[in-house]
């Protein structure tokens, strides 16, 4: 039985039906907006006639030519497919019209109102005055200094020129100047003074200058300088060789080499340091043109050594560099003689009694594995004679030492008397702290309560003047402390959970460290360091740096004080402790930046290059040079090895990078570097998998106390090669694991000497 047509068309004035009966064709339409879908029906049913009203409304479906060769869904409608996919956000375009219409109507606006002269003279004005306010709020909040324009800083200078003059003269005749960066024309020397400790034959060409001939450079009359190849005997391939006994490291070559604001990079920079070292283990990939090297030199010859002043006239300046009130003015610059230069090959003695080699540390709270592992670091590296069963039988080497102080109670309060006891028990009884009391290292760790009374009072530019500042005696960039009642130290959180961040975690510790590091510096002499770092070499060369040091803020042109270097009892630290007191005894390192760079002192205060003592913290820093631009990354283009982009890499090595700690180990952690700094994370463990000290029989109580303090605590780990333990050692595990190793007898230190018990 044949089936009907379907029909094309529906009842006038209703909506086409799907399944139509009429059999009828529709009439051509010229024009119509829809057309229906019709299927034959098996059962049709007669479809009512169209009154005559309807039929003339109705508007039947189009059917064009080459509906049949499209068959059945030729009647389906493609109006509304169109080829312009993305239709025009009208929205955005008349804002975007109005936007570009408005100068114009500004302009009209202002001549309506204030007439052709006027109006476009304010609008010009209005405009000047917005640039301008752009420009101050990025010079105040995001430019690298972040300090008012047209305004310039506080002054916080307390000396005339005469005393600066006579501080400049003071460091320069006791051989505290070992640099050739000029000397600021603003000090106002007029004649070169004498520095034993540049080299009579250097050749120097004196700087020409216009203000008034005022001289900018020294003459020298010390010893020559031998710059040798430092490179590995043949039967120690396998490790470097201990740095040559009163060698130096020639800061000048460092910071051509490896200054940020010139350019050069970190990656380029732990070369030049690991080669000119030896610390290539004798790999010797680089062949020919390798002088530029040698950055450690040796003394050769007498000279001529001369101390005394010279005989001269200065000229009479009475300007001084920038003044302050008269109330906060230092009239008198007390300085003790200086002290007579005695270079290191004429001392009968390594160690010199006015420069002692004290590596100065500061700790409050309980004892973590922090302090544990910047020690551990210090025995590894330094050379303390621990192969030998008699150290102090070594004359040719002095051995520095490590004093950790340790603060009890609040910051700016009187110990008990018992503190000191009380001290010493605690570290008994502690698993971190225990093992350094062993009587094997007794002569190069020392334990140091401290007491802010007794050690303000026995420094003499302070003596008389700190308890004038009662409450405000903890200063920080101008504001005082808000940590008091807080909990002193972080806990370290095993399974990673933890609330405490860099910002939140109490910082009155870290400010009283501020004021710490210079006390000690000026009253004992050695180098601060920040307990948040570890040794990665041996410090002879910069012991041999007879100058002050510490060195760059990151990109910043600053200090970062966290490494510090002054000579016992020098004019520089007179001056430092005396400024600071005149401006409310703020030692935070940019305020003590500020200090130096407005009385022209930093070349007194050398800053090294941070490549040698925080080569991560470039890649981990960024900027931003305006509000409007993207963040600008440090020379992560040639990155070190290791890679990081965040200081948390240290402790959580990322997945893609987690083979290299295991490989290549402790030699290849920034190799070169003199320190790395992993930047507070006292919350993180440095290993938590084996979360306490690891030193063999000798020391399992310190492992019983330990394993007992985590007991249901630690973490579970995937099954690996080792049950129990991290399949990916991070980079901080592999080096306390090395550190360790080195104790237990295991392994050689760095420079391949087996520790003797």
């Amino acid at each position: 039985m044949a089936l009907p047509r379907a029909s094309n068309h529906a009842p006038s004035g209703s909506r086409p039906s799907l399944l139509s009966s009429d059999p009828s064709p529709a009439p051509r339409q010229r024009t119509t907006t829809r057309t229906s879908v019709t299927t034959p029906s098996p059962h049709p049913s007669p479809s009512p006639s169209p009154s005559p009203d309807m039929a003339s409304h109705s508007h039947p479906p189009r059917r064009d030519a080459h509906d049949g060769a499209r068959g059945r869904y030729s009647h389906i409608s493609t109006d509304a497919f169109t080829e312009d996919f993305y239709p025009p956000r009208r929205g955005v375009t008349r804002w975007a019209g109005a936007l570009a219409a408005a100068p114009a109507g500004v302009y009209k606006a202002s001549v309506a109102r204030f007439g052709r002269r006027r109006g476009p003279a304010l609008l010009g004005l209005c405009g000047f005055a917005l640039v301008l306010a752009t420009f101050v709020l990025h010079s105040r909040f995001v430019a690298e200094r972040r300090s008012w324009p047209l305004v310039g800083a506080a002054s916080t200078v307390v000396f005339g020129r005469e005393q600066l003059r006579k501080i400049w003269e003071w460091e320069i005749l006791a051989g505290h100047y070992p640099s050739v960066q000029p000397i600021p024309t603003e000090i106002g020397l007029t004649s070169p003074p004498s520095n034993p400790v540049l080299p009579s034959d250097l050749e120097l060409k004196p700087p020409t200058t216009s203000d008034g001939g005022f001289i900018t450079y020294t003459v020298g009359t010390g010893a020559g300088r031998i710059y040798p190849e430092v490179k590995n005997r043949p039967s120690d391939y396998g490790h470097p060789p201990r740095p040559i006994p009163g060698s130096v490291a020639d800061l000048d070559i460092i910071l051509e080499h490896c200054d940020f604001a010139t350019g050069k990079y970190v990656r380029d920079c732990l070369e030049l340091l690991r080669l000119g070292a030896g610390l290539d283990s004798a790999t010797r990939l680089r062949r020919e043109e390798v002088d530029y090297l040698r950055y450690i030199f040796v003394l050769d010859g007498e000279g001529d050594h001369i101390t005394r002043r010279d005989e001269n006239t200065t000229a009479s300046i009475d300007a001084s560099p920038v003044k302050r009130a008269v109330n906060d003015w230092e009239y008198d610059l007390p300085l003790p003689p200086h002290s007579q230069y005695n270079p290191a090959n004429r001392q009968s003695s390594p160690c010199v009694e006015d420069d002692p080699r004290i590596f100065h540390m500061f700790w409050a709270g309980a004892f973590t594995d922090k302090p544990y592992m910047a020690m551990l670091s210090f025995l590894f590296t330094q050379n303390l004679g621990l192969h030998l069963e008699n150290p102090a039988s070594d004359h040719s080497v002095c051995r520095p030492q490590l004093w950790l102080w340790v603060s009890r109670g609040a910051p700016d309060g009187m110990p008990r008397a018992t503190a000191e006891e009380e001290m010493y028990e605690e570290l008994r009884s502690n698993h971190w702290a225990s093992p350094f009391l062993h009587p094997r290292f007794k002569d190069v760790i020392k334990f140091r309560l401290w007491n802010t009374t007794e050690q303000l009072d026995g420094v003499d530019e302070l003596r008389d003047d700190w308890r004038r500042l009662g409450d405000e005696l903890l200063t920080t960039q101008g504001s005082h402390p808000k940590g008091k009642g807080k909990k002193v130290g972080s806990s370290v959180a095993l399974d990673g959970k933890t609330t405490e961040t860099s910002q939140t975690y109490n910082k009155l510790p870290v400010i009283l460290s501020d004021l710490v590091r210079f006390v000690l510096c000026h009253r004992y002499g050695g180098i601060y360091l920040d307990v948040d770092m570890l040794f990665l070499r041996d410090w002879e060369e910069l012991w041999g740096w007879p100058g002050s040091f510490s060195y760059r803020w990151s990109l910043q042109d600053r200090y970062n004080t966290a490494v510090l270097r002054l000579r016992r009892g020098s004019a520089l630290g007179t001056f430092l402790l005396r400024t600071a007191l005149r401006n409310g005894f703020d030692f935070h390192p940019i305020t003590v930046s500020r200090y130096l760079r407005q009385a022209h002192m930093e070349p007194l205060l050398f800053r090294i290059p941070d490549a040698l003592f925080d080569p991560a913290w470039l890649n981990t820093d960024h900027r931003r040079p305006f509000p409007w631009l993207r963040l600008e990354y440090m020379q992560r283009d040639r990155p070190p090895l290791p890679y990081f982009t965040d200081f948390s890499q240290f402790f959580d090595t990322p997945l893609e990078s987690s083979a290299a700690p295991s490989v290549v180990g402790f030699e290849g952690f920034f190799r070169g570097a003199y320190l790395y700094h992993y930047h507070n994370e006292w919350w993180k463990p440095f290993d938590a998998a084996r979360f306490w000290p690891d030193l063999g029989p000798r020391f399992a109580e310190a492992e019983k106390m330990g394993r007992a303090a985590i007991a249901n605590k630690t973490t579970a780990y995937p099954v690996g090669i080792v049950r129990n333990d991290q399949r990916d050692l991070d980079w901080s595990a592999v080096l306390k694991r090395t550190f360790e190793a080195y104790i237990r007898g295991e392994r050689p230190n760095m420079y391949g000497e087996w520790i003797r018990w």
